[in-house]
């Protein structure tokens, strides 16, 4: 593994090639973590603060509205507003935090947040100061950036609060295990499987579900039958985006990682494709979709006790989830039509393929 001072070293000569290089891309070329770049790095513009993330989560309120930023490998998903209203839930491994708010909002796996920086960077804009947390990999969960509107008076006292008394340059990064849990096909009493899908009457049990029977997801929708999860072109994900758009239509977009789910709920206006990237670039929220990651669509249905609930789900080629797509919806109200029609004009994709 490299130490701080070797990563810090290539990275100059990566920069000084390529000096527009996002963080992410820099710390793949170097084949290490961006948590590890980002910490050996730190000095005056980079300072490791403690591990408390609620905390500190909960202090973010003070610097007004911010950019709340999560990702995967093939989604960044960006919302303006400000932090509020943080709930916690739990103890220990079992511990989620919720923020439920019109703009920011977010279902935080909080035992998987390990790191924490905050990061003083300039851009052509002006600065972009932000916090940014780490898993136990290095991998990036959530950053929060300031904005135009954002209080930068209350920036320095919160980073004085939570500055850690030692900023270690080295980031001691551990790699997840692969889940060795999971049962094969075979394995799996499908028929059991699809009586309790039939019987939710919820969408949150669908994650029990899944835990109940030791499957993926993937493995879910492959065997429950097309009137509940469809395979569809990887193209679905556009298609939607753009029917959404063009008839005013309220949409629900999620993009997560192992820590984090960040929500958008509301109206799509500005649409626009650059290379293999298909995004929507509003005021407030902006998705940045990487088509050529695209392995898996499928629309899928999942009974509650107001009706069918329906969904677009995109997956990546490890089977991991990219972005989940719903029709806005009320608490104990049914679906809405519109978004039942829109979906329906995605055609289902050749049986023999989905496998």
């Amino acid at each position: 593994m490299k130490n701080a001072e070797q990563i810090k070293t290539e990275y100059e000569t990566l920069k000084a090639d390529n000096p527009k290089m996002r963080m992410k891309d820099a710390a793949d070329a170097l084949k290490v973590s961006e948590g590890q770049l980002i910490a050996a790095q730190m000095g005056e513009h980079i300072i490791r603060l403690r591990n408390e993330p609620i905390e500190i989560l909960k202090a973010v309120e003070s610097l007004g509205e911010v950019m709340a930023l999560s990702r995967n490998q093939n989604c960044v998903h960006e919302r303006k507003g400000v932090y509020q209203k943080l709930q916690v839930f739990g103890k220990g491994a079992a511990q989620h935090v919720l923020m439920i708010n019109p703009d920011i909002d977010l279902r935080i796996f909080i035992s998987q947040w390990t790191y924490v920086f905050a990061v003083l960077q300039k851009s052509e804009e002006g600065p972009r100061s932000s916090l940014q947390f780490f898993d136990k990999a290095g991998v990036a969960i959530h950053k929060i950036y300031l904005t135009e509107h954002s209080n930068n008076d209350a920036f320095a006292p919160l980073v004085d609060q939570f500055r850690d008394n030692e900023q270690i340059a080295d980031l001691d990064v551990t790699a997840y295990e692969e889940d060795t849990k999971l049962k094969t096909d075979d394995e799996v009493n499908w028929e059991r499987f699809r009586s309790e899908w039939e019987g939710m009457q919820d969408v949150h049990e669908f994650f029990p579900l899944l835990r109940k029977f030791k499957v993926t997801r993937l493995q879910g929708h492959r065997h429950i039958g097309h009137d509940f999860a469809m395979p569809v072109e990887n193209d679905a994900a556009r298609k939607v985006l753009d029917m959404a758009a063009e008839r005013d239509f309220e949409i629900m977009v999620f993009v997560g990682n192992r820590g984090i789910v960040q929500i958008h709920t509301g109206q799509l206006e500005n649409l626009k494709e650059f290379g293999s990237w298909y995004n929507v670039l509003d005021k407030k929220f902006n998705l940045h979709l990487d088509e050529s990651g695209i392995s898996e669509s499928w629309i899928t249905r999942k009974p509650t006790k107001d009706g069918l609930i329906s969904s677009l789900e995109v997956f990546d080629k490890n089977g991991d989830l990219i972005v989940t797509f719903f029709g806005r919806r009320v608490e104990g109200n049914p679906e809405q039509e519109l978004w039942r029609e829109i979906l329906a004009q995605i055609p289902g994709k050749d049986t023999k393929n989905a496998a």
